[in-house]
């Protein structure tokens, strides 16, 4: 694979004479923590469904990343093919994301609630050789949709199946064998070690174009987004870090895979959010620091009142995604005995902007933080002007985390020759330089963190035999933020009803969480004159009838 991360050069040399990009990869970071404590524990992951705890030690976990290197290398995996990883967030997301760092091959991570129509796209557009998925989760067989896959997809020579027997399994083809003491182990893992300019990640965020886009980052942009961000919420070698948040998104990889591993700290993963579990869990190892959306603190605030277990050893919980009402932080504030950061951040950047843990609670909820080191925001007007404190208008950034570029799509890489990249989002700044955003010029609805790509659900809308004009907007929810709506006008003669709608996307293989939660049927949708739907009406209308 030929990745153009054409924004990664022109910065370097600014960015080092800077101390903002370090020249470090995982690798580096990995095999310190096996010579200064090789026998701290690394890892916990626990399956909720089965029960099933798993346990490394930063020995053990360098011993299976070796393992897993070679045995990709057995299926033909070298430097800057794509792997594909579809777990939720068990040990062997961790383990092959560090395995592929062994030999210089790409991690592409990729939710597990993803089905045929965004897999096909995303499979083909990164060129992925493996694609490592579980047999069944969730009730769902993904053994028999990467079967239904493959064969439309040339370049894609293996599918690596977690759980159970079969000559296809994780457990026959990488992680059961002791590939590392192979004679020519030494020579596959030391011969094709990636740089610190190299791209090392490959994840996919939707947009308003309609297709997915390919996020390239390196480990010296990755990684100067971590450094400081541990640093603003006093993180470090004694700190347990649990991770429920899906490691296929910025918030699981960078700050429950990487992140802990760079400190020498530990990290409990749990691979479907109960709050009850995350309670026991928090109690059981001794988490002291969590990150999630709105809803999961929501959830554990609300579990922990109830249950009347506390959470003596949470010290920080930071939340993003949403805006977080305020009487959420002072209900958490209350239950948990934890610090709420509210934060903002995008996949081509990772967090942005943070409180700081003296900040008072307040700012938590009335702001998105303050910039983090090494990253510059600005509002603007539509001409580019910059705006006067308080005044709304498009936020710019530039950052040393700023992504390498979109995967073949240069066109839409949105940075500047200054390096200003335009996010997307609207806010403004107040007197302190903390970050309120306001709304978003990018048609995307984030519901429970999760981003839903509007124009590609809006687009199958248009496929339905009864519908001639459809739009999606948000409506508020008070556990997940957001919820999608879909407006409709039905064709003459024709009905149409949630349900039918509902039905309609399943039927193409799109992820349940992106299908609309209701409908408003109407006769006619407000446009301009030139036929733009006007869906800041829209909103106007659902906030007016939140029913």
């Amino acid at each position: 694979m030929e990745f153009d991360a054409v924004l990664l050069p022109a910065r370097r040399a600014r960015m080092v004479a800077q101390g903002l990009w370090h020249d470090r990869t995982i690798n580096d970071d990995l095999d310190a923590c096996v010579a200064v404590c090789p026998d701290k524990l690394a890892l916990t992951a626990l399956q909720v469904e089965s029960g099933a705890l798993q346990r490394f030690t930063y020995r053990e976990m360098a011993r299976m990343a070796d393992r897993i290197a070679v045995g990709l290398s057995r299926l033909g995996v070298g430097r800057n093919d794509v792997v594909a990883c579809q777990l939720p967030n068990w040990w062997q997301f961790t383990l092959t994301y560090l395995a592929c760092s062994r030999i210089g091959a790409v991690m592409n991570p990729l939710m597990h609630i993803f089905r045929e129509r965004e897999l096909s796209f995303m499979l083909q557009h990164g060129e992925a050789k493996v694609l490592i998925a579980p047999r069944t989760f969730r009730g769902f067989d993904f053994e028999a949709m990467a079967a239904g896959l493959q064969p439309q997809l040339p370049g894609l020579e293996h599918v690596v199946l977690v759980g159970g027997a079969g000559a296809n399994s994780f457990e026959a083809l990488l992680s059961g064998p002791e590939w590392e003491n192979a004679p020519d182990a030494r020579e596959i893992l030391t011969r094709s070690r990636p740089g610190p300019d190299d791209v090392t990640q490959l994840i996919y965020t939707s947009g308003t174009t309609g297709e997915p886009k390919g996020v390239m980052h390196s480990a010296n942009s990755v990684m100067a987004n971590i450094i400081p961000y541990a640093r603003r919420l006093q993180l470090g070698a004694d700190d347990v870090v649990l991770m429920a948040s899906p490691m296929a998104h910025q918030t699981g990889f960078m700050y429950g895979l990487m992140m802990p591993i760079m400190l020498r700290a530990s990290v409990v993963l749990q691979d479907i959010w109960e709050p009850r579990q995350a309670i026991a869990l928090v109690r059981q190892e001794g988490a002291t620091f969590t990150m999630a959306s709105t809803p999961f603190l929501t959830d554990l605030a609300r579990t922990v009142a109830e249950t009347g277990e506390g959470l003596p050893t949470l010290r920080t919980f930071l939340c993003a995604g949403a805006p977080i009402p305020g009487p959420l932080v002072e209900q958490a504030r209350a239950a948990l005995g934890a610090k709420v950061v509210s934060a903002w951040g995008m996949t081509e950047n990772g967090a942005v902007t943070l409180t700081r843990l003296d900040d008072s609670d307040e700012r938590s909820f009335n702001t998105d933080g303050c910039p983090l080191p090494g990253v510059e925001i600005k509002v603007v007007d539509v001409d580019g002007q910059d705006l006067a404190v308080g005044e709304a208008g498009r936020l710019l950034l530039r950052a040393c985390s700023n992504f390498g570029g979109y995967l073949r799509r240069p066109h839409l890489n949105a940075t500047d020759a200054e390096d200003w990249l335009d996010t997307g989002d609207l806010g403004y700044l107040d007197a302190r330089g903390y970050l309120r955003i306001t709304g978003r010029s990018k048609d995307v609805i984030i519901r429970g963190g999760e981003n839903i790509p509007v124009v590609e659900i809006e687009s199958l809308l248009y496929r339905h035999p009864a519908i001639a004009m459809a739009a999606i907007v948000a409506y508020p929810d008070e556990r997940l933020g957001e919820r999608a709506c879909a407006v409709v006008v039905p064709k003459p003669g024709q009905s149409i009803d949630l349900r039918a709608i509902q039905d309609f996307l399943k039927a193409q293989k799109v992820a349940i969480q992106y299908i609309p939660e209701r409908l408003i049927v109407r006769d006619a949708i407000p446009s301009t004159p030139s036929g733009k739907i006007q869906k800041f009406k829209l909103r106007e209308m659902l906030l007016a009838d939140p029913a």
